[in-house]
């Protein structure tokens, strides 16, 4: 199954290019969906269809779907639930309902995962195209599984321990209920879950990211962060697309300004991601409502030989090479500058800090019994000097 998502500042027109996309795909044959895990959710509208928390066929071939968080607990999180139920309600909490168990930081980004995780397992659609929430909620949700799978891995063994014995003796004394081995072990299954989605999530041969811009410099200078942030996480962005560009058809004085500025950015959008694939979106004459429009949309992003779902590139981000006695593991982060890099090992972790963004990652097996012996940021890549 191919899994493309589409991410960019809000206001971009992001979940247009989304749909436009899923509609080319479908006129080829392919069972697509087009998914929207964004709160507040367009997609419907986009499409001019009444959406529900379950796909829905539009056209032959294209299904679509808004992610409802409450919808998604009372379908799947069974045990979880009832005990998290319970336990509100023990402290005299009254008229606790699904709403307000849905509340919980990143609830949104795991259940959107593990949906796309069962139709993956499923086969279930040939492709899937999600219309993700603005950047920042984008980047929390792709590193929700890294994130999860770091606390589950340092905590949950001690906890599921700690619990056998605390058990009889805290639940009793404070009239607070504790999780049962069904609870912890459902939790487990959530993990093992996530760890799946991870996996599918950086296989550049079925994933890839496309960020949306607008040719404005702050929606440019956003997606240039969002790229670096993607690239720490080594996902594979194959392409950028650029939206609403003032046609050249258009001729009235009153757009030359904007005219000038969108051939301004437009070289800077080149310069910035080259050498990735940059599609354009015409600023159209009418709103882009419908599948018509959507259509149209689609036809003049992709043209009639270029497929629109496929991998447009895959540059590899992350790679260790060995060097005489030592490794040197390079990470490529453009748009970065020195000053705003910092860099900590701990243990077999590699801990990296870009702006306000860290990452942890786990080293390479090869890496793991290894120091830090030095850096260097060169050439927008930084290289990382591992020995014994």
């Amino acid at each position: 199954m191919r899994i493309i998502l589409y991410t960019g500042k809000g206001g971009v027109g992001k979940t247009s290019v989304a749909a436009s996309t899923a509609v080319q795909s479908a006129a080829q044959g392919l069972k697509t969906l087009v998914v929207s895990t964004d709160p507040a959710h367009s997609l419907g509208d986009s499409l001019d269809r009444q959406l529900s928390s379950e796909p829905i066929e539009i056209e032959k071939n294209l299904w679509a779907q808004e992610i409802d968080t409450i919808h998604e607990v009372e379908k799947g999180w069974g045990k979880i639930q009832q005990y998290m139920t319970t336990l509100l309600t023990s402290k005299a909490v009254k008229d606790i309902t699904t709403e307000e168990l849905t509340v919980f930081p990143g609830m949104e980004d795991l259940l959107s995962l593990l949906r796309i995780l069962q139709y993956y397992k499923e086969k279930t659609f040939d492709v899937v195209i999600i219309d993700c929430a603005p950047t920042g909620e984008t980047l929390a949700l792709l590193s929700f599984p890294d994130i999860f799978r770091w606390w589950m891995e340092k905590l949950f063994p001690i906890k599921k321990k700690m619990l056998k014995v605390a058990r009889p003796v805290i639940g009793p004394l404070t009239g607070i209920p504790m999780p049962s081995d069904s609870v912890m072990d459902e939790l487990d299954n959530v993990y093992y879950q996530l760890d799946e989605m991870r996996q599918i999530i950086a296989d550049r041969e079925t994933t890839s990211i496309r960020i949306v811009v607008n040719p404005e410099k702050m929606v440019i200078k956003e997606a240039q962060r969002s790229f670096t942030y993607l690239n720490i996480y080594d996902f594979n962005v194959d392409a950028i697309v650029v939206n609403r560009v003032i046609p050249d058809s258009v001729t009235d004085p009153y757009f030359k300004a904007w005219k000038d500025a969108h051939a301004r950015y437009k070289e800077m959008i080149q310069d910035s991601f080259s050498p990735l694939p940059i599609y354009y979106a015409p600023l159209f004459d009418q709103e882009v409502v419908g599948i018509d429009m959507l259509k149209r949309m689609g036809r003049e992003m992709f043209s009639d030989n270029d497929n629109p779902i496929e991998i447009k590139t895959n540059l590899r981000t992350q790679q260790v090479v060995k060097d005489g006695a030592e490794y040197i593991f390079s990470i490529y982060l453009p748009f970065t500058e020195k000053k705003d890099l910092s860099l900590n090992q701990k243990f077999d972790e590699l801990i990296i800090k870009v702006g306000n963004v860290k990452r942890i990652i786990t080293l390479p097996r090869t890496l793991q019994s290894l120091t830090v012996k030095g850096a260097e940021f060169v050439e927008e890549t930084l290289k990382i000097r591992f020995g014994s």
